[in-house]
């Protein structure tokens, strides 16, 4: 992908936020994830770095970053606080969908304009009490009058949603239309008002903050975006969260793995000329770690390659590709908790200690939500269901 001369180069991008990732998050991560806070700190640099906006096109004031170099922030940000990534990782899929399907109009090309000088943080609301966790499924419709709308959705989870700046929710294209003709709408922060209806109190990325809401909104009919949500959950939404999300839970992994080579280190000194046994463990865990790491960055690659040309675009909405996507998910948030039980394995009673410079507890328990986030089992249904028709060619 060839970069605009008006956009940061990449470089300056990861340095930032190997930057932050050291500086800012790994040093709250403890408090964010026992005190189940949100990663106050940590948000606050991202945005003065500029980099919620690096997605947006550099004609718009953006960097213009690509799928693979967003999913590399993410991976680096997660090695100093989870929650912190997942939340820079939701909204940049929020960002893709918007740059994606709506920097045509002239509504989504200002917002985006708007969001390299305020740098707003977007919220998702794709669940919805009712739906059982099928996001391609609405009950509540967005109602147009005029050139306004209305809309009311009973939220299982919002996203970090009391720190959002704006949100982006799904919902049907009026009341009456069928539960799968969805539509996403943006509702900036002076658009809607939120009423918590459930708490935030769980056993990994507690720092994400993200109860559910009732959420009550209003505004002008041109936040409507374009087109379906079909299209923009097949040919954005789910590439960037699946790329995203395997990226960011290698990044927790490695950071366990990393905790655990330390201390193989520290053993190796004390007995110099000597290979201790659990260095081989450490041997075979870092090559898990590479294989995962590959997989996300071989996928990311292949999508911007594919994204440069028309019949590229075109093949990534066949079923080859959604069922890769799904392949990524599932095997990379499988990967991710078996990696860090493998540095635990390693690092023994002190890595299992809360209190101690090797502890891999916050991560072994955030990566525990990688295969709950969109079901792995509903995943696996939707693939069982489209290798049925689909012939690899």
């Amino acid at each position: 992908m060839t970069r605009s001369t008006t956009a940061r180069p990449f470089a300056e991008l990861l340095a930032l936020t190997r930057t932050i990732a050291r500086e800012v998050a790994a040093k709250h991560a403890d408090s964010v994830d026992r005190d189940a806070r949100f990663p106050s700190e940590t948000l606050a640099a991202l945005k003065d770095a500029k980099l919620l906006s690096t997605l947006v096109p550099s004609a718009l004031g953006g960097d213009g970053a690509s799928l693979s170099e967003l999913a590399q922030l993410c991976s680096v940000l997660a090695e100093g606080c989870s929650s912190s990534a997942m939340i820079l990782a939701m909204h940049q899929i929020q960002v893709a969908c918007l740059v994606r399907h709506g920097q045509d109009t002239p509504f989504f090309q200002n917002y985006l304009r708007l969001m390299v000088s305020s740098q707003p943080l977007i919220g998702s609301v794709t669940s919805e009490v009712g739906t059982f966790g099928d996001t391609r499924s609405s009950i509540c419709g967005v109602e147009v009058a005029g050139d306004r709308f209305t809309l009311m959705k009973k939220a299982t989870t919002v996203s970090y949603g009391a720190y959002c700046d704006a949100l982006l929710l799904t919902c049907r294209r009026n009341p009456e239309t069928s539960a799968s003709d969805q539509v996403l709408v943006l509702a900036t922060k002076d658009d809607y008002q939120l009423k918590q209806t459930t708490a935030w109190d769980t056993l990994g990325m507690r720092g994400t903050n993200s109860p559910g809401f009732e959420v009550h909104c209003q505004g002008s009919a041109e936040q409507i975006l374009p087109g379906a949500y079909a299209d923009s959950s097949a040919m954005s939404m789910v590439p960037y969260s699946h790329v995203l999300w395997s990226a960011l839970w290698q990044g927790i992994a490695a950071d366990a793995v990393g905790r655990a080579a330390t201390m193989v280190r520290a053993e190796a000194r004390k007995t110099p000329g000597t290979t201790p046994t659990s260095a081989i463990r450490l041997a075979q865990v870092h090559s898990d770690l590479q294989a995962m790491k590959h997989h996300w960055q071989a996928t990311a690659n292949e999508f911007d390659q594919l994204e440069a040309t028309d019949a590229g675009r075109t093949e990534l909405l066949s079923l080859g590709w959604a069922l890769k996507f799904n392949n990524l998910k599932t095997s990379c948030s499988d990967m991710a908790p078996r990696i860090v039980h493998q540095a635990l394995q390693i690092t023994g009673i002190m890595g299992y200690k809360n209190d101690s410079p090797y502890s891999v507890g916050r991560h072994y328990r955030d990566v525990l939500s990688a295969s709950l986030m969109v079901s792995n089992d509903r995943i696996a249904a939707k693939s069982a269901s489209m290798l049925l028709v689909f012939k690899d060619t």
